[in-house]
C-alpha cells in the first residue's frame, strides 16, 4: 500500500467561476489559476500523483501550457487516473477537506464525489470530502482564498 498527501491553494478573483469538485457553486467569486482552479481536485491529483511516486501536477500540466489554460480540473484528474493504470495501481480511497470561511460546500459534497468517483472509478463510499474554516484567522480568515488538502491510498495490482 501507498500513500500520498496533496495540498492546493488559491487566492480568489472576481470574474471567475467558483468550481469544487467539479462542481460550480454560485459565489461572488471564483478562484484564480491557469485551470479552472480547482483547489480540491488539484490536492486530490497530487495526492494520488505522490503516492505512485510520480511527479506533482505542476509538471504534468505546467501553467506555462496554453492547453490547459481555463481547462476543467475533472479532465485532468480523468489523465492522472489514466497514468496510474498504466503503472499498474488501484485506488483504495482518497480523503480531502477544503478549508475556506465562505461558500459553504456541504451542501454540494455528494455531487463533488459523484464527480469523482465517475472519472476515478471509486465507489462514493471510499471518498472522503470534508468542510472547515480557519476560524477567521489569516489570509483564509479574511477570504481571499480556499485551502484543499488530501490523502490517497493505492496499491499495485498484481495480475
Amino acid at each position: 500500500m501507498y500513500i500520498g498527501l496533496g495540498y492546493d491553494v488559491h487566492r480568489f478573483k472576481k470574474g471567475r467561476a467558483l468550481i469544487l469538485g467539479g462542481v460550480k457553486i454560485a459565489n461572488p467569486q471564483g478562484l484564480d489559476g491557469h485551470s479552472d482552479a480547482d483547489v480540491l481536485v488539484h490536492a486530490l491529483m497530487d495526492a494520488l500523483l505522490g503516492a505512485a511516486g510520480l511527479n506533482d501536477i505542476g509538471h504534468f500540466f505546467p501553467n506555462t501550457d496554453i492547453q490547459y489554460k481555463n481547462i476543467s480540473s475533472i479532465s485532468l484528474l480523468e489523465f492522472v487516473y489514466k497514468e496510474l493504470k498504466k503503472k499498474k495501481f488501484s485506488i483504495n480511497n482518497v480523503d480531502a477537506v477544503v478549508i475556506a470561511e465562505m461558500p459553504k460546500i456541504y451542501p454540494f459534497i455528494d455531487a463533488m464525489k459523484e464527480n469523482i468517483s465517475r472519472v476515478i472509478k471509486l465507489k462514493k463510499e471510499r471518498i472522503g470530502i470534508k468542510a472547515t474554516t480557519n476560524e477567521k484567522m489569516g489570509f483564509l480568515g479574511r477570504n481571499e482564498g480556499i485551502v484543499a488538502m488530501s490523502v490517497a491510498s493505492i496499491c499495485k495490482r498484481i495480475k
